[in-house]
């Protein structure tokens, strides 16, 4: 189970840097939105799959 949930967590965290990577955000403002969605993105999902 635990396994389950880092490869999870590291499957996010890849998709939350490509879409950083991908979405072209040229100021620091925007960056730091972006990884604040992920971050919230990561923490619905734990939540969600929480026993």
């Amino acid at each position: 189970m635990c396994k389950r949930r880092a490869m999870l967590a590291s499957i996010l965290f890849a998709i939350a840097g490509a879409t950083m990577l991908l979405s072209a955000c040229h100021t620091i403002a925007g960056a730091g939105e972006d990884v604040s969605h992920a971050g919230h993105a990561v923490e619905k999902s734990a939540d969600k799959h929480a026993p």
